[in-house]
């Protein structure tokens, strides 16, 4: 499964703070603690996590992956930031800011204490280099770029003090333009910025880049010299003084890793790991924990991306056919231990009991497939059993990275070839599949998207979105009334009135068959070694299992308690199978 991140998930989020006409904290800055922090938390020691493949960069702007996300999001700062529970914005490296009455208009005012880990300040000119960079039409800034062109030149008003103007308005303004990490100008001024990929020697943030082992492990340290370092909001967080990313190309060689004590946390995202590799001793004995955890993490959606630039894919009719020829009942059922929901929707969170999906339910039907790939021209060949159209044999390939996805592969092949239909696997490394995607260089691939909690249609289902290089509308869609759809919710606040929009779309783009779609789950399944100390509801209100690093710490006694329980062979404490974050935050509030 390839996953990655959606840049919206990060910078786009909306309150009702947002708008107000101006907002300056109360003596020029708010300063409280994390309401998801815990007290108890001690700093020192290390954690040391599953990354997924090497990275191709870890420079954020050029490589929209999640762990690159994650690490930029480390080591340099936005200009905002938000409430863990509410999503308000709160103070970064600006510490107050003002919204002019026609909502086009942001100016923030930097803290004049932010520095970089050089010691030099952080200023105006850091703020408005970067966007510069990002808005470059010679970078490869693909999808950040989307929310970016919306906004005229930054003017420098003076050191401290930075204006955004945008050409029209839209509710992700604020988020885009407070919420981008901001690099050092002295460092990076006159470089090739499609260079910069492991080099960073000057940041903001909690974190500096460490060792690096190239394809093995990246490490980030733990500063002291952080320029906020006292603040109430920064106690009880950034608590490991190191992390460790460990690169695997196969998330199974990755468990290996973990089970034998290589890896301190992981997250399962394949069934049979969950269901028949927990067990034995370290898990009877609850050396290492295996829960469940139930919060509000957005749900987003996986499938099978077919490009809609080139035949055979550009024929709706081939596409549904795509669609009736997956069996995923039978790959629920035999390969995942019915561990989860199938996909009816692009937008799984904006449906509930109140408010039903209305698309209909796709399930397996050769009779309907064969009906529509014969309506578009395909002609069983006789002597060689093989649809064909204009005498060319109908064979696509599919471009995969991941070997525990092939078992999912050779079954819908085998389905594929019954009604004629040639799937061959196109097995490229990490670094080779994430080029192939950044020219769009494929006929059909894997692909799983994270969601925000504010849904932007825009970035994926816009057409002026569909011929974007590195961008995140990689089937090539394009339709009018989507495209209408998303200029209209742009200058809308109301973020109920946004979701009903967001349904339409979402109908509309499921109707159109862009992605074979698969399945998902409303939990995030998570093992780790019991030497750990964590907030009651484990992990964040809205964050996956990245939220453990930030919120987590080494407990000496639980650490000292496990290597001895391990070296005597005895069992230690159980702890609770699932974690209801809602239930549990709201008796930590009384």
């Amino acid at each position: 499964m390839i996953k990655i991140i959606n840049i919206l998930f990060i910078t786009l989020f909306f309150s009702s703070i947002c708008f107000c006409e101006e907002f300056f904290p109360k003596d020029g800055i708010i300063d409280k603690f994390d309401p998801i922090a815990s007290p108890d938390a001690e700093t020192g020691g290390e954690i040391s996590v599953y990354a997924g493949p090497y990275p191709k960069s870890l420079n954020y702007y050029l490589h929209n992956s999640a762990f690159s996300g994650e690490f930029f999001g480390e080591i340099y700062e936005t200009l905002l930031a938000t409430n863990s529970i509410t999503l308000e914005y709160e103070p970064a490296l600006a510490e107050k800011w003002s919204i002019s009455d026609d909502k086009k208009t942001f100016t923030f005012y930097i803290n004049k204490k932010a520095k970089w880990s050089d010691g030099v300040p952080i200023t105006s000119l850091d703020v408005k280099w970067t966007f510069d960079a990002i808005i470059d039409s010679k970078n490869l800034t693909g999808p950040h770029k989307v929310a970016m062109e919306v906004f005229e030149e930054p003017k420098i008003i003076d050191k401290q003090t930075i204006k955004f103007t945008a050409k029209e308005v839209h509710w992700r303004n604020l988020g885009a333009c407070g919420g981008f990490s901001i690099l050092p100008k002295h460092v990076y001024e006159g470089k090739d910025f499609n260079k910069i990929n492991f080099e960073f020697p000057v940041v903001s943030g909690r974190y500096k880049l460490g060792d690096i082992s190239e394809g093995i492990y990246i490490t980030i340290k733990r500063r002291n010299d952080y320029w906020n370092i006292k603040a109430k909001s920064c106690q009880g967080v950034a608590n490991f003084d190191t992390m460790k990313f460990i690169f695997f190309a196969e998330r199974e060689n990755a468990f290996d890793a973990f089970k034998k004590g290589l890896i301190d946390l992981f997250p399962i995202y394949t069934a049979h790991l969950w269901v028949k590799r927990t067990t034995g001793e370290q898990f009877t004995n609850n050396w290492i924990i295996k829960q469940k955890i139930y919060n509000s993490k957005p749900v987003g959606f996986q499938g099978f991306a077919m490009n809609m630039r080139k035949p055979p894919f550009d024929d709706i009719r081939v596409r549904q056919a795509m669609a009736f020829l997956l069996d995923r009942k039978k790959m629920n059922s035999a390969l995942m231990y019915s561990q989860y929901f199938l996909h009816k929707s692009y937008y799984e969170d904006l449906f509930d009991k109140e408010t039903p999906c209305p698309n209909t339910f796709i399930d397996m039907d050769k009779t309907k497939a064969r009906e529509l790939l014969k309506d578009a021209g395909f002609i069983v060949n006789p002597k060689t059993g093989f649809l064909e159209k204009d005498g060319k044999k109908f064979s696509f390939r599919f471009l995969n990275y991941e070997a525990s996805s092939e078992k999912f592969l050779n079954i819908y092949s085998e389905d594929l070839k019954d009604v004629g239909i040639e799937l061959i696997i196109d097995k490229k490394d990490w670094s080779a599949w994430a080029k192939d995607m950044d020219e769009f260089n494929f006929e059909m691939t894997w692909a799983a998207w994270s969601s925000g909690v504010f849904k932007d249609p825009e970035g994926m289902w816009a057409s002026k979105e569909a011929e974007r290089k590195s961008g995140t509308n990689i089937t090539g869609f394009k339709d009018e009334r989507v495209d209408q759809l998303i200029e209209d919710q742009k200058s809308i606040f109301d973020v109920s009135k946004r979701k009903k929009i967001c349904r339409e779309i979402d109908k509309i783009v499921y109707e159109k068959y862009p992605y074979v779609l698969l399945w998902n789950n409303n939990y995030i399944r998570l093992l780790y070694w019991n030497k750990f100390g964590t907030p009651s509801t484990v992990l964040s209100k809205y964050g996956d299992e990245s939220s453990a690093y930030w919120y987590w710490w080494i407990d000496k006694d639980s650490y000292a308690d496990l290597y001895d329980s391990m070296d005597k062979k005895l069992p230690l404490p159980q702890k609770a199978s699932s974690i209801y974050f809602e239930d549990i935050f709201k008796t930590y509030l009384r």
